[in-house]
């Protein structure tokens, strides 16, 4: 790594004013990405805003179906949640099976959602559930806040601070995770509200997150894995690397999709 100036934000206020002080400064949080980014140099920030320790960030909230997730809560925080979990289990699921103990413990959903990684869980979730990123400054429906691979609606001086959504009637995740990194190789969320499904797709689109209206309309007719049965949807458009190539991803979804139906049915 290289020299650069470490700063402890004391609230979203001060991080901002941190920012703007720095020749060339960046928000970390728990740092899963950044981190290993500057290690590699990749990326060669003069300053690290460090949010960790801002209260203000850090908490969930569930008011009967509704959800707030601060920014600053983890993963970890995530998953062993009992008031989420009474209302939206799908969502504790889904982060007890990001990366390992020490990413789930120190990766936080608010880095997560700002990244944008392509292969990343959670923006599959707030793409399914409906979910709105709330920033410093405004709120975002998820359709239109995730916009292409690592890259999002945020404007350089935005903080995202909590997300919210309404809890589904019933959901499910499930992934076909990188047996080293843990990484989605491709998932897929699902969400039932009486006759409205949604149904997310990460780790697959050449575009990053996106959704499946071919899947969603079949499981909208019959929410059932068997409704999936001789679907399939096209892999132009859909990543191909050292990992996967875009026929196998294309397969994986449909696969993925069906695991993540029979697991929401089973509550």
């Amino acid at each position: 790594m290289y020299q650069t100036n470490y700063h402890r934000a004391s609230s979203v206020a001060d991080a901002l004013k941190l920012l703007q002080d720095a020749e060339d400064g960046k928000f970390v949080s728990g740092g899963m990405t950044l981190i290993p980014a500057m290690k590699t140099r990749l990326a060669a920030p003069s300053d690290l805003i460090d949010l960790r320790h801002i209260a203000e960030l850090k908490g969930i909230s569930v008011e009967g179906n509704k959800v707030t997730i601060r920014a600053g809560t983890t993963h970890a925080e995530v998953a062993t949640s009992r008031e989420l979990a009474a209302v939206c289990p799908a969502i504790c699921d889904l982060a007890s099976h990001i990366g390992d103990p020490h990413v789930r413990h120190m990766g936080t959903i608010g880095g997560s959602v700002a990244n944008n990684d392509p292969a990343a869980d959670y923006p599959a979730a707030m793409l399914a559930l409906g979910a709105t990123v709330v920033t410093n400054s405004r709120e975002l429906a998820a359709e239109d806040f995730f916009t292409g691979l690592f890259e999002t609606a945020l404007d350089d001086d935005e903080i995202v601070t909590a997300v919210y959504f309404t809890a589904a009637e019933t959901c499910g995740y499930e992934k076909f995770p990188n047996p080293a990194s843990r990484y989605a190789m491709t998932g897929v969320f699902v969400a039932k509200n009486g006759g409205d499904v949604r149904v997310a797709v990460t780790g697959a689109g050449g575009d990053g997150v996106f959704r499946s209206a071919d899947l969603e309309a079949a499981l909208a007719a019959n929410f059932d894995a068997s409704a999936l049965e001789g679907a399939s949807i096209p892999a132009e458009g859909l990543m191909s690397d050292i990992h996967a190539s875009a026929e196998y991803r294309a397969n994986l979804v449909v696969v993925m999709a069906k695991r993540a139906v029979a697991k929401a049915r089973r509550g």
